[in-house]
Protein backbone atom coordinates (compact mmCIF):
# COMPACT_ATOMS: atom_id res chain seq x y z
CA UNK A 1 0.00 0.00 0.00
CA UNK A 2 2.44 2.78 1.25
CA UNK A 3 4.81 1.37 -1.93
CA UNK A 4 2.62 2.23 -4.38
CA UNK A 5 1.39 5.71 -3.05
CA UNK A 6 5.05 6.42 -2.85
CA UNK A 7 5.31 5.66 -6.71
CA UNK A 8 2.40 7.60 -7.23
CA UNK A 9 4.00 10.83 -5.94
CA UNK A 10 7.17 10.88 -6.92
CA UNK A 11 7.40 14.13 -8.49
CA UNK A 12 5.33 15.68 -5.51
CA UNK A 13 7.38 18.47 -4.16
CA UNK A 14 7.12 19.47 -0.47
CA UNK A 15 7.47 22.67 1.10
CA UNK A 16 7.70 24.41 4.95
CA UNK A 17 6.19 27.41 6.29
CA UNK A 18 7.34 28.20 9.38
CA UNK A 19 5.90 30.91 11.56
CA UNK A 20 8.55 30.26 14.28
CA UNK A 21 5.67 29.36 17.29
CA UNK A 22 6.57 29.87 21.07
CA UNK A 23 6.11 27.27 23.20
CA UNK A 24 4.93 27.37 26.49
CA UNK A 25 7.69 27.00 28.92
CA UNK A 26 10.47 28.53 26.38
CA UNK A 27 11.34 31.70 24.79
CA UNK A 28 11.50 33.90 21.41
CA UNK A 29 15.00 33.31 21.35
CA UNK A 30 14.19 29.21 21.82
CA UNK A 31 11.72 29.32 18.74
CA UNK A 32 14.14 31.41 16.77
CA UNK A 33 16.80 28.67 17.21
CA UNK A 34 14.40 25.98 16.55
CA UNK A 35 13.79 27.37 13.16
CA UNK A 36 17.10 26.90 12.10
CA UNK A 37 17.68 23.91 13.14
CA UNK A 38 13.81 22.80 11.29
CA UNK A 39 15.15 24.80 8.03
CA UNK A 40 18.77 22.62 8.32
CA UNK A 41 16.82 19.20 8.75
CA UNK A 42 14.36 20.25 5.97
CA UNK A 43 16.69 21.00 3.60
CA UNK A 44 18.67 17.80 4.40
CA UNK A 45 15.48 15.90 3.83
CA UNK A 46 14.65 17.22 0.16
CA UNK A 47 12.47 19.98 1.07
CA UNK A 48 11.89 22.45 -1.92
CA UNK A 49 11.69 25.77 -0.20
CA UNK A 50 11.40 27.42 3.26
CA UNK A 51 9.45 29.97 4.21
CA UNK A 52 9.22 32.54 7.21
CA UNK A 53 6.15 34.11 7.93
CA UNK A 54 5.58 37.81 9.11
CA UNK A 55 3.61 38.61 12.29
CA UNK A 56 4.11 41.65 14.74
CA UNK A 57 3.66 41.92 18.58
CA UNK A 58 2.43 38.55 18.79
CA UNK A 59 3.16 36.43 21.71
CA UNK A 60 2.71 33.00 20.07
CA UNK A 61 4.88 33.94 16.95
CA UNK A 62 8.67 34.62 17.14
CA UNK A 63 9.34 36.23 13.74
CA UNK A 64 8.38 40.13 12.60
CA UNK A 65 11.02 40.55 10.48
CA UNK A 66 11.84 37.66 7.71
CA UNK A 67 13.86 39.27 5.67
CA UNK A 68 16.28 39.01 8.27
CA UNK A 69 15.58 35.14 9.18
CA UNK A 70 15.99 34.20 5.77
CA UNK A 71 19.78 35.89 5.43
CA UNK A 72 20.83 33.20 8.51
CA UNK A 73 18.69 30.44 7.22
CA UNK A 74 20.47 30.76 3.89
CA UNK A 75 23.48 30.27 5.50
CA UNK A 76 22.50 27.51 7.41
CA UNK A 77 21.57 25.39 4.54
CA UNK A 78 23.26 24.29 0.82
CA UNK A 79 19.98 23.60 -1.36
CA UNK A 80 16.89 24.53 -0.15
CA UNK A 81 14.81 27.29 -1.59
CA UNK A 82 14.55 30.43 1.29
CA UNK A 83 12.06 32.68 1.25
CA UNK A 84 8.99 34.80 2.97
CA UNK A 85 6.01 33.78 3.15
CA UNK A 86 5.62 36.55 3.35
CA UNK A 87 6.49 39.99 3.01
CA UNK A 88 3.40 42.57 3.90
CA UNK A 89 4.15 45.06 1.35
CA UNK A 90 1.28 47.79 2.74
CA UNK A 91 4.18 47.90 5.03
CA UNK A 92 6.86 48.61 3.32
CA UNK A 93 8.31 51.21 0.55
CA UNK A 94 8.80 48.59 -2.41
CA UNK A 95 11.67 49.87 -3.27
CA UNK A 96 13.30 49.12 0.41
CA UNK A 97 11.38 45.76 -0.36
CA UNK A 98 13.07 45.24 -3.34
CA UNK A 99 17.01 46.21 -2.33
CA UNK A 100 16.22 43.74 0.44
CA UNK A 101 15.72 41.07 -1.56
CA UNK A 102 18.21 41.70 -4.63
CA UNK A 103 20.64 41.68 -1.24
CA UNK A 104 19.60 38.48 -0.27
CA UNK A 105 19.34 37.33 -4.25
CA UNK A 106 23.33 38.57 -4.39
CA UNK A 107 24.64 36.13 -1.64
CA UNK A 108 22.24 33.20 -2.49
CA UNK A 109 21.35 33.69 -6.09
CA UNK A 110 18.68 31.21 -7.10
CA UNK A 111 17.32 30.20 -4.12
CA UNK A 112 15.76 33.50 -2.79
CA UNK A 113 11.66 33.93 -2.87
CA UNK A 114 10.08 36.95 -2.45
CA UNK A 115 6.31 35.67 -1.35
CA UNK A 116 4.48 39.12 -0.89
CA UNK A 117 1.33 39.67 1.19
CA UNK A 118 -1.68 42.09 1.24
CA UNK A 119 -2.89 41.69 5.22
CA UNK A 120 -1.74 43.41 8.28
CA UNK A 121 0.27 40.35 9.97
CA UNK A 122 -0.81 42.06 13.41
CA UNK A 123 -3.91 43.80 15.01
CA UNK A 124 -5.43 47.38 14.01
CA UNK A 125 -3.08 49.25 16.68
CA UNK A 126 0.29 47.08 16.02
CA UNK A 127 -0.82 47.87 11.61
CA UNK A 128 -1.09 51.89 13.10
CA UNK A 129 2.32 51.89 15.24
CA UNK A 130 3.98 50.38 11.67
CA UNK A 131 2.57 53.42 9.88
CA UNK A 132 5.11 56.40 8.80
CA UNK A 133 2.55 58.52 8.05
CA UNK A 134 -0.13 58.46 10.99
CA UNK A 135 -1.95 62.08 9.37
CA UNK A 136 -4.50 60.66 7.22
CA UNK A 137 -6.17 57.22 7.19
CA UNK A 138 -4.05 55.30 5.20
CA UNK A 139 -5.38 54.06 1.28
CA UNK A 140 -5.29 50.58 -0.63
CA UNK A 141 -2.58 50.86 -2.77
CA UNK A 142 -1.74 47.93 -2.55
CA UNK A 143 -1.93 46.95 -6.54
CA UNK A 144 0.45 50.60 -6.88
CA UNK A 145 3.12 48.92 -4.38
CA UNK A 146 2.85 45.57 -6.58
CA UNK A 147 3.51 47.65 -9.55
CA UNK A 148 6.52 49.12 -8.28
CA UNK A 149 7.97 46.18 -6.63
CA UNK A 150 7.45 44.64 -9.62
CA UNK A 151 9.67 47.49 -11.62
CA UNK A 152 12.37 47.39 -9.52
CA UNK A 153 13.06 43.43 -9.35
CA UNK A 154 13.69 43.71 -12.71
CA UNK A 155 10.76 44.34 -15.10
CA UNK A 156 11.67 48.00 -15.33
CA UNK A 157 9.37 51.48 -15.40
CA UNK A 158 8.12 53.00 -18.41
CA UNK A 159 10.86 55.56 -19.91
CA UNK A 160 8.64 58.58 -18.59
CA UNK A 161 8.39 57.47 -15.37
CA UNK A 162 9.94 59.09 -12.19
CA UNK A 163 11.69 56.17 -10.97
CA UNK A 164 12.92 55.12 -14.88
CA UNK A 165 16.14 56.04 -13.90
CA UNK A 166 16.82 54.73 -10.15
CA UNK A 167 19.09 51.86 -10.65
CA UNK A 168 18.55 49.18 -7.30
CA UNK A 169 21.88 47.77 -6.28
CA UNK A 170 23.43 44.97 -6.04
CA UNK A 171 22.66 45.02 -9.78
CA UNK A 172 23.36 41.48 -11.29
CA UNK A 173 21.43 38.98 -13.45
CA UNK A 174 18.07 37.32 -12.43
CA UNK A 175 16.23 38.53 -9.75
CA UNK A 176 14.38 36.91 -6.51
CA UNK A 177 11.28 34.41 -7.43
CA UNK A 178 8.31 36.52 -6.59
CA UNK A 179 4.96 35.04 -5.51
CA UNK A 180 1.27 36.47 -4.27
CA UNK A 181 -0.02 35.03 -1.38
CA UNK A 182 -3.68 35.06 0.04
CA UNK A 183 -6.28 33.43 1.16
CA UNK A 184 -9.45 34.79 -0.61
CA UNK A 185 -10.71 35.37 -4.57
CA UNK A 186 -8.99 38.98 -4.24
CA UNK A 187 -5.55 37.31 -4.57
CA UNK A 188 -6.37 34.55 -7.03
CA UNK A 189 -7.75 36.83 -9.40
CA UNK A 190 -4.97 39.21 -8.74
CA UNK A 191 -2.54 36.55 -9.17
CA UNK A 192 -3.87 35.45 -12.68
CA UNK A 193 -4.40 38.68 -13.88
CA UNK A 194 -0.30 39.76 -12.64
CA UNK A 195 0.86 36.36 -14.43
CA UNK A 196 2.08 35.69 -10.74
CA UNK A 197 2.90 32.52 -9.29
CA UNK A 198 0.45 32.06 -6.24
CA UNK A 199 0.08 30.58 -2.68
CA UNK A 200 -2.98 30.20 -1.03
CA UNK A 201 -2.98 30.24 2.75
CA UNK A 202 -5.51 27.08 3.34
CA UNK A 203 -4.25 26.65 7.20
CA UNK A 204 -5.78 30.07 7.50
CA UNK A 205 -9.10 29.82 5.48
CA UNK A 206 -9.73 26.46 4.23
CA UNK A 207 -13.31 27.39 2.37
CA UNK A 208 -12.05 29.03 -0.80
CA UNK A 209 -9.31 26.72 -1.30
CA UNK A 210 -10.82 25.03 -4.29
CA UNK A 211 -12.67 27.89 -5.66
CA UNK A 212 -9.45 30.36 -5.46
CA UNK A 213 -7.24 27.94 -6.68
CA UNK A 214 -9.57 26.68 -10.02
CA UNK A 215 -10.24 30.70 -10.90
CA UNK A 216 -6.46 31.13 -10.85
CA UNK A 217 -5.80 28.27 -13.18
CA UNK A 218 -8.72 29.39 -15.08
CA UNK A 219 -8.22 33.09 -15.38
CA UNK A 220 -4.38 32.95 -15.63
CA UNK A 221 -3.05 35.55 -18.43
CA UNK A 222 0.01 34.09 -19.63
CA UNK A 223 3.32 35.80 -19.77
CA UNK A 224 6.52 35.55 -21.61
CA UNK A 225 8.06 34.77 -17.69
CA UNK A 226 5.14 33.06 -16.61
CA UNK A 227 3.82 30.84 -19.91
CA UNK A 228 1.73 28.90 -17.25
CA UNK A 229 0.60 29.17 -13.99
CA UNK A 230 2.00 27.89 -10.65
CA UNK A 231 0.14 27.32 -7.70
CA UNK A 232 0.95 26.04 -4.03
CA UNK A 233 -1.49 25.67 -1.09
CA UNK A 234 -0.14 25.95 2.32
CA UNK A 235 -1.63 23.66 4.94
CA UNK A 236 -1.45 22.29 8.42
CA UNK A 237 0.23 19.13 9.29
CA UNK A 238 0.59 17.51 12.17
CA UNK A 239 2.26 13.30 11.09
CA UNK A 240 3.06 11.19 13.99
CA UNK A 241 3.91 7.11 14.48
CA UNK A 242 0.02 6.71 15.19
CA UNK A 243 -2.95 7.94 14.54
CA UNK A 244 -3.69 8.65 18.29
CA UNK A 245 -0.49 10.34 19.02
CA UNK A 246 -1.12 12.71 15.79
CA UNK A 247 -4.35 13.86 17.68
CA UNK A 248 -2.95 14.16 20.98
CA UNK A 249 -0.14 16.56 19.74
CA UNK A 250 -3.29 18.60 17.31
CA UNK A 251 -4.84 19.70 20.48
CA UNK A 252 -2.26 21.70 21.40
CA UNK A 253 -3.37 23.85 18.02
CA UNK A 254 -7.13 23.79 18.81
CA UNK A 255 -6.36 25.47 21.92
CA UNK A 256 -3.99 27.90 20.67
CA UNK A 257 -6.63 28.81 17.60
CA UNK A 258 -9.27 28.63 20.11
CA UNK A 259 -7.35 31.16 22.63
CA UNK A 260 -6.63 33.88 19.10
CA UNK A 261 -10.57 33.64 18.60
CA UNK A 262 -10.92 34.97 22.24
CA UNK A 263 -8.69 38.00 22.05
CA UNK A 264 -6.07 35.68 24.61
CA UNK A 265 -3.33 34.61 22.27
CA UNK A 266 -0.22 33.12 23.97
CA UNK A 267 2.26 30.48 23.88
CA UNK A 268 1.88 27.02 22.63
CA UNK A 269 0.62 25.14 25.52
CA UNK A 270 1.46 21.69 25.90
CA UNK A 271 -0.97 18.29 24.76
CA UNK A 272 -1.74 17.90 28.80
CA UNK A 273 -2.76 21.83 29.14
CA UNK A 274 -4.73 21.66 25.88
CA UNK A 275 -7.05 18.48 27.03
CA UNK A 276 -7.64 20.20 29.98
CA UNK A 277 -8.63 23.34 28.82
CA UNK A 278 -10.51 22.44 25.85
CA UNK A 279 -13.81 21.58 27.34
CA UNK A 280 -13.44 24.08 29.59
CA UNK A 281 -12.91 26.86 27.16
CA UNK A 282 -15.48 27.90 24.88
CA UNK A 283 -15.23 28.16 20.87
CA UNK A 284 -16.59 31.57 20.09
CA UNK A 285 -16.86 30.42 16.53
CA UNK A 286 -17.56 26.64 15.55
CA UNK A 287 -15.51 25.68 12.98
CA UNK A 288 -18.08 25.51 9.59
CA UNK A 289 -18.04 22.45 7.38
CA UNK A 290 -15.61 22.59 4.78
CA UNK A 291 -13.96 20.17 1.49
CA UNK A 292 -10.95 19.97 3.54
CA UNK A 293 -10.05 20.66 7.32
CA UNK A 294 -7.84 23.14 8.22
CA UNK A 295 -4.87 20.52 9.56
CA UNK A 296 -4.30 17.44 7.90
CA UNK A 297 -3.53 14.85 11.17
CA UNK A 298 -3.05 11.57 11.32
CA UNK A 299 -0.08 8.32 11.37
CA UNK A 300 2.19 8.46 7.55
CA UNK A 301 0.18 6.44 5.26
CA UNK A 302 -3.50 8.37 6.42
CA UNK A 303 -1.58 11.76 5.68
CA UNK A 304 -0.42 11.06 2.85
CA UNK A 305 -3.54 9.58 1.27
CA UNK A 306 -5.27 13.09 2.43
CA UNK A 307 -2.35 15.17 0.89
CA UNK A 308 -2.61 13.11 -2.23
CA UNK A 309 -6.42 13.48 -2.72
CA UNK A 310 -6.15 17.44 -2.31
CA UNK A 311 -3.35 17.50 -4.63
CA UNK A 312 -4.71 15.41 -7.45
CA UNK A 313 -8.09 17.45 -7.23
CA UNK A 314 -6.65 20.82 -6.93
CA UNK A 315 -3.83 19.16 -9.43
CA UNK A 316 -1.14 20.30 -8.09
CA UNK A 317 2.47 19.29 -7.48
CA UNK A 318 3.69 21.43 -4.36
CA UNK A 319 2.35 21.44 -1.23
CA UNK A 320 3.64 23.71 1.92
CA UNK A 321 2.91 22.15 5.02
CA UNK A 322 2.93 24.29 8.40
CA UNK A 323 3.50 22.51 11.42
CA UNK A 324 2.72 23.36 15.04
CA UNK A 325 3.02 21.63 17.86
CA UNK A 326 4.62 22.09 21.35
CA UNK A 327 7.58 19.68 21.69
CA UNK A 328 9.75 21.09 18.71
CA UNK A 329 11.25 17.10 18.62
CA UNK A 330 7.75 16.11 17.80
CA UNK A 331 7.37 18.62 14.65
CA UNK A 332 10.70 17.92 13.36
CA UNK A 333 9.39 14.37 13.31
CA UNK A 334 6.34 15.21 11.73
CA UNK A 335 8.65 16.88 9.09
CA UNK A 336 10.76 13.59 8.80
CA UNK A 337 7.78 10.84 8.74
CA UNK A 338 6.04 13.22 5.34
CA UNK A 339 9.86 13.70 3.96
CA UNK A 340 9.87 9.60 3.94
CA UNK A 341 6.71 8.54 3.07
CA UNK A 342 6.56 11.27 -0.24
CA UNK A 343 10.02 9.52 -0.68
CA UNK A 344 11.74 12.69 -0.64
CA UNK A 345 15.39 12.74 -1.73
CA UNK A 346 17.96 13.15 1.43
CA UNK A 347 20.64 15.68 0.36
CA UNK A 348 24.41 16.44 2.20
CA UNK A 349 23.59 18.70 4.48
CA UNK A 350 26.75 20.68 4.23
CA UNK A 351 26.37 24.60 4.12
CA UNK A 352 28.14 25.79 0.95
CA UNK A 353 28.51 29.57 1.37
Amino acid sequence: MRNAAIVKLGAMRLSVLDQSPVSAGSSPADALRNTIDLARLTDKLGYERYWIAEHHAMETLASPAPEILITRIAAETSRIRVGSGGVMLPHYSPMKVAEQFRMLHALYPGRIDLGIGRAPGGSPIETFALMRDRSRQPSDDFPQQLFELRAFLGDGFPPDHPFSQIKISPAMAGAPELWLLGSSMWSASAAAQLSLPYAFAHFIDQHPTRSAIEYYRSHFKPSARMPTPRAIVALGVICAETRQEADRLLTSTRLLVRQIRLGRPGPVPTPEEALSLLDSTPDPTPPRPSEWPRYIVGDPDEVRNQLDYLSSELHLDELMAVTITHSHQARRRSYELLAEVFNLEVHDPSPKH
